[in-house]
């Protein structure tokens, strides 16, 4: 989980009226965000050019009542209301008010300061209200659920000028798997600051309510081991089993070296697990999420093409629950069991996956085309971009994320802290004890590490 962040005094005057006139001219059209965090000025990019979010609103919009979760997230809302109701008098004490929102913005539940509340109401900053950015624009909630960092939004930071007067700070508690958000646990408060403990007390909330995940997806993936060890038992056919997210927990010999990761070594912890290097794969895996969810006995076939034939290879995909929760899929190679899988059109950019990359320079935001930048690196919360422009910072903080929106454009994961452009590799350089040290195409002939888990991704995908 993110460490522990302070949350800085705001800053009134000269620092606000520079932000307010940033976000004048901002929402006028033009892209100077000079006085603006970089993470706030990303956020307006999103609501203006993504989202379309007026600015003018005043209110939130009404939560949406079609919501899909599972019981693991109801926990996750369970736990945050106790952790939310212990510290509301504290809150309350200070003007604010704290609230805890599902994974769509929409507000489950709010404790706090009676006269704030009612002000709140005013703007629908209560229950069953949506406050998402792309609903609310950049708020507190919305922005950490974009976020893989605690966030604070501070008066004319918010996207709707009706919000300049609240200053909010927010966490996203996310699945240890997929990383996807399940909820989020925000303080708001009306022209004041939060308690100068808020910022510990999120990120603690957070840390604690994350705990129960980690062990249930530890939990999970020794029942998907199980279950690979009772199939591979009976099957003759190359076999690997892949968490929710399409991630290898483990794979038999053959399936190792189709999959371009170790093999026969189990991956219990979901920080440590492998991506296979056939995008095809993820993508079968995940999709057979979505339909093992809807219905437990379904099992799914396709086809992928890996390095060791012309001719892509049949497997089917049989999901594995722990206790009616899908912990993850079965991958049998050679088998066509089950039903077709729908094929996706060649040529088509999938949707959520952007063309550029956005980063920041000082008090512009930069949109690199991929060709541009030739490895990302990650630092703290932060990922920084070696680009044809010179280092800059990404706009998102996960390389989990850049990972997985331009995998299928070359871009690979080499380390647990780098992810390089496959086609910007100049050399590669052997140690003595058989290390790989990828040599950029940088002015500088930057060298990236590569780790021992991912080098046999490495050599498939420069052909060594």
């Amino acid at each position: 989980m993110a460490e522990v962040h302070r949350l800085d005094p705001m800053s009134r005057v000269p620092g606000n009226t520079t932000v307010y006139g940033a976000w004048e001219r901002f929402v006028r059209g033009e892209d100077d965000v000079r006085g603006v965090r970089p993470e706030v000025a990303i956020s307006w990019h999103r609501c203006r050019d993504q989202y379309r979010v007026d600015p003018g609103l005043t209110k939130a919009p009404i939560a949406v009542a079609d919501v899909d979760h599972t019981l693991e997230h109801d926990v996750v809302f369970a736990e945050l209301g106790f952790r939310a109701a212990s510290v509301a008098h504290e809150v309350s004490n200070g003007g604010g008010v704290v609230t805890v929102a599902d994974a769509t913005g929409r507000i489950l539940a709010e404790w706090g300061d009676p006269a704030t509340r009612e002000i709140a109401a005013e703007a629908n900053l209560s229950t069953w209200f949506c406050w998402s950015e792309q609903a609310t624009g950049t708020n507190g909630m919305g922005t950490a659920l974009e976020s893989h960092a605690p966030v604070v939004v501070r008066g004319a930071e918010h996207w709707c000028q009706a919000f300049h007067d609240w200053t909010c700070a927010g966490v996203a508690i996310r699945d240890v798997v997929t990383r996807e958000p399940i909820a989020v646990l925000n303080i708001s408060c009306w022209r004041s600051e939060p308690p100068t403990s808020a910022g510990a007390w999120l990120s603690n909330a957070a840390t604690r309510t994350q705990r129960t995940l980690v062990q249930r997806a530890k939990d999970g993936s020794v029942e998907l081991i199980a279950a690979f060890h009772h199939a591979r038992s009976r099957s003759g056919v190359a076999l690997a089993a892949l968490d929710p997210a399409g991630r290898v927990v483990i794979a038999d010999d053959t399936a190792g070296v189709l999959l371009g990761v170790p093999s026969s070594t189990p991956a219990t912890d979901p920080a440590v697990r492998w991506n296979p290097r056939l995008p095809e794969v993820i993508k079968a895996a995940r999709y057979a999420v979505k339909q093992a969810s809807r219905d437990p006995d379904w099992v799914g076939t396709t086809q992928v093409h890996t390095h060791l034939s012309d001719e892509p290879s049949s497997v089917s995909i049989r999901p594995v629950f722990l206790s009616g929760h899908l912990v993850g899929n079965l991958l049998f190679f050679g088998v066509a069991d089950g039903e077709q899988l729908p094929r996706a059109e060649s040529g088509t950019n999938h949707r959520g996956r952007p063309d550029r990359i956005v980063a920041m320079r000082e008090n512009r935001m930069v949109l690199l085309r991929l060709s541009e930048v030739s490895f990302a690196e990650s630092e703290g919360n932060d990922v920084w971009l070696s680009t044809d422009q010179g280092r800059l910072r990404a706009a998102s903080g996960s390389l989990d994320k850049l990972e997985a929106e331009q995998g299928d454009a070359g871009f690979l994961r080499v380390h647990r802290r780098y992810v390089v452009n496959v086609g910007r590799v100049r050399e590669v350089e052997r140690r003595c004890k058989g290390e790989l040290l990828l040599v950029m195409d940088t002015d500088a002939d930057a060298m990236v590490p590569v780790s021992r888990r991912n080098a046999p991704a490495v050599r498939r995908a420069l052909d060594i």
